[in-house]
């Protein structure tokens, strides 16, 4: 049986009456009564007993009216709940995201984006560029965010750019490192960023650091800039207004900073159409606008 069909018997038994039902349904009463022998003849018992006094349900015809109505209420719920759903952000979001960001950046956007998508349901994996879009080639996120110059071939966001600074408790300038003792601490991983620096240090001094610690975590990094261990040259993005370091910008002769780092969104083309990628993609440009 169809829907049209279980209303059919709904409305004769409301109706209890061939003509009566026969004009709610708008149809002819010969072609209800075709209808109801053709139900009958599918359930393979009678449903209803025609007397002068209207139509009386069978013991049968009782159980059957009975799961038209449970029937027809829960196809009109289910009907409701996709019209619903049309205009609701729903599903489940699946992100990779690169690690720095996803300690950083990320929280917050997630926040906004839960506070006005409650529907939607989040799925996050954090990692090394590398693994990000492995995770997008195979299906398991629909979007991803990479740091640095990404050769990736489908879609692709320009998020922002942060700056990369000289963080040290002690150096206060760039001058002051071909003197120093304090070890350079830096992060390493599949990513340009360790080699960017490397091409920076290159480019303002003659021989390579006295000391070194590299570190396979960014915020790791940090952590020794931070508790005075060595000196780092870290992202923006990492940094807060009250780390207790200095911070030295890492610019030209005209001010321009020589290291930045891009983020930028990724995905597949018919991933972000779906409606909770698109509206994540809206929520995260929004607070880029904040760190441009």
């Amino acid at each position: 049986m169809n829907v049209n069909e279980f209303n059919i018997i709904k409305t004769l038994a409301e109706e209890g009456n061939m003509r009566k039902a026969s004009d709610r349904l708008f149809i002819s009463q010969p072609a209800l009564s075709q209808r109801l022998r053709s139900i009958e003849k599918e359930w393979g018992a009678p449903l209803f007993i025609r007397s002068s006094k209207g139509l009386i349900p069978t013991p049968a015809g009782e159980h059957v009216i009975q799961f038209a109505r449970e029937t027809l209420a829960r196809y009109e719920e289910v009907t409701e709940t996709l019209q619903a759903m049309v205009h609701k952000v729903h599903g489940t979001l699946k992100i990779a995201c690169a690690s720095i960001v996803g300690q950083t950046w990320l929280p917050a956007v997630l926040k906004d984006f839960v506070t006005e998508y409650p529907d939607a349901k989040i799925s996050l994996m954090t990692g090394w560029s590398s693994e990000i879009v492995r995770a997008l080639h195979e299906g398991e996120a629909h979007v991803g965010i990479v740091r640095g110059h990404s050769d990736w071939k489908g879609a692709k966001v320009h998020l922002f750019r942060d700056h990369l600074y000289l963080v040290d408790t002690v150096i206060r300038s760039v001058d002051e490192i071909p003197g120093t003792e304090r070890p350079f601490v830096q992060f390493k991983s599949d990513s340009d960023y360790y080699e960017e620096i490397r091409e920076w240090w290159q480019r303002h001094f003659q021989s390579s650091p006295g000391r070194q610690i590299i570190v396979d975590q960014i915020e790791t990094c940090r952590q020794l800039a931070l508790n005075g261990i060595g000196y780092a040259v870290l992202p923006s993005i990492t940094l807060r207004a009250d780390d207790p370091v200095n911070k030295i910008p890492l610019t030209d002769g005209d001010d321009r900073f020589e290291l930045t780092r891009d983020t930028w969104l990724i995905g597949y083309e018919q991933a972000l159409t779906l409606p909770q990628v698109e509206a994540f993609k809206e929520t995260a440009l929004r607070h880029a606008e904040r760190v441009r």
